[in-house]
């Protein structure tokens, strides 16, 4: 999807409201202008979004069912404006509760859209209208947030993935123009798992007594005959819902500068993107601007991780944009770029090995503010512990969808530090709800100014990273991985 930056901004007025009076929720930040019911129900929703069951053509000849946004994959772009109201209506239109979440947006828990926070499911067959404030400015995006477990049909499996682009009050950088690309998977299938790749994170610190924990609770639990938990694998792969090859390209002049905003809406999978014979200028990470703009060769992303990257176009040809492994690129995980006046077959050239550092983006020197509490956060794999599929703890803890209680307490305004320690193999892209955090030191190493709302936490390693409690109410964390957080990678944060 790309968007010339000269383009006004989306008008508002998308649906009329019907005849009956839905549901009303006000939702604002702190400090922003209330918007009252009267008000609201008088006037038109700014945005409209239909959930429903639909078909998505990846290529003439994949074709697939799933459930959508407005009927379409990805679901519409949202560009809003940083500071104005806006009321959204949201439609279900199947058969079960729904959950809307707007990832990476501080917005209160009855429209943070998750039901551990309490936020209102939207009926089946109903609807609710919301009103919010957007922010922070930059790259966000909305899904679903149900957990269904072993039913790969549902949650995030599907295709209820959507960009949200809040207006920054300054531009981002010198760019020509921008391009918006959402990574994702279908058809997903259960394996039996072993261990995950994480050789592409960089520090590789581990923490030794950490790996010595997770090794031993996987040789034990291998020693008593179990196999190694269930994970989910995929055949179909695509970038803004089309396979490498079936979409149209990216047309590029020479000399242009893209700004690509790269969202990944997998359920669970870690991506990477490479152009031949270009380089990322990573200008920002989950929408927030970095303290150090850097050049590099290869973007890897979590799952749910946003990058915003300025690429010059210097290299006349016609490229394949696309991931680093050989059989989801050609599966589809992957775009062509066609330079103006340029033909033939599009080339895929696999660059030099290259190590993601949060770090590189950061502030060099001493970590900033001291926190007023630390957390500590330790999480642990159980192997095929639930009906052959790993539980997760955190703290020795499996999150309960019944009792759903808070875990950790927050006094508004301190300043916290969470320190995560994962005695694991699996790397984890842990997320925070209705909060950004800053990161302040990755396996080991002290950076500063990196602020973010989802990191990947690699392999018998530890990340630490402070956030300010100001956002009151119930707040969620956990891994953006659907199958871990569905079976236990999950705490509560409330305030007293």
């Amino acid at each position: 999807m790309t968007i010339d930056r000269r383009r006004l901004l989306q008008a508002g007025g998308i649906a009329a409201l019907s005849a009956a009076l839905p549901q009303l929720v006000r939702a604002q930040s702190s400090g922003s202008p209330s918007v009252s019911p009267q008000d609201a129900a008088d006037h038109a929703a700014d945005q409209t979004i239909r959930i429903g069951n639909g078909l998505v053509e990846l290529a003439p000849d994949r074709i697939i069912s799933t459930t959508t946004y407005n009927g379409q994959f990805p679901g519409p772009l949202l560009r809003l404006r940083e500071g104005r109201q806006i009321v959204v209506d949201i439609h279900n239109d199947t058969d079960t509760p729904e959950q809307l979440h707007w990832h990476g947006q501080t917005l209160p828990v009855d429209v943070d859209g998750a039901s551990e926070e309490g936020t209102p499911f939207i009926p089946a067959h109903g609807m609710r209208r919301i009103s919010f404030m957007p922010g922070p400015a930059g790259l966000r995006f909305y899904h679903t947030h149900l957990t269904p477990g072993a039913d790969l049909s549902g949650g995030q499996y599907g295709g209820q993935v959507g960009t949200v682009y809040i207006e920054p009050k300054h531009e981002p950088g010198r760019y020509d123009r921008e391009v918006f690309l959402m990574l994702k998977e279908f058809q997903p299938a259960l394996s039996r798992g072993g261990d995950m790749d994480m050789d592409f994170l960089a520090p590789a610190t581990r923490v030794k007594a950490l790996e010595e924990a997770g090794e031993s609770a996987m040789r034990a639990s291998l020693a008593r005959g179990m196999a190694h938990g269930f994970e989910v694998g995929y055949s179909l792969f695509s970038i803004n819902g089309r396979m490498l090859g079936h979409g149209d390209p990216i047309r590029v002049k020479t000399g242009e500068r893209v700004l690509f905003h790269i969202v990944n809406g997998s359920a669970t999978e870690i991506r990477s993107l490479a152009l031949p014979g270009h380089s990322f200028e990573v200008i920002a990470l989950d929408g927030n601007p970095v303290p150090t703009s850097t050049q590099v060769p290869v973007l890897w992303l979590g799952t749910a991780e946003r990058i915003s990257a300025v690429v010059e176009m210097n290299h006349p040809g016609i490229w394949v944009m696309g991931d680093l492994a050989d059989d989801d690129r050609t599966r589809g995980m992957g775009i062509v770029v066609e330079y103006a006046g340029k033909t033939g077959k599009p080339t895929w050239i696999k660059p030099a090995p290259f190590k993601w550092d949060y770090t590189r983006f950061g502030k060099s020197g001493p970590a900033g503010q001291a926190p007023d509490e630390i957390i500590e956060m330790t999480f642990t794999k159980n192997n095929a512990a639930n009906q052959g599929f790993n539980e997760w703890r955190i703290n020795g803890v499996a999150f309960s969808m019944d009792r759903m209680e808070p875990m950790f307490h927050l006094r508004q305004g301190k300043r916290y530090r969470l320190r995560m320690s994962n005695a694991s193999d699996d790397v984890h892209p842990v997320h925070l709800h209705r909060h950004s955090f800053e990161l302040t030191r990755v396996a080991g190493k002290t950076t500063g100014g990196i602020v973010k709302d989802v990191v990947m936490l690699g392999g018998y390693q530890q990340v630490e990273m402070d956030f300010v409690a100001d956002n009151p109410g119930r707040t969620l964390f956990h891994c953006h991985q659907q199958l871990h957080m569905d079976f236990g990678f999950m705490a509560l944060f409330d305030y007293v």
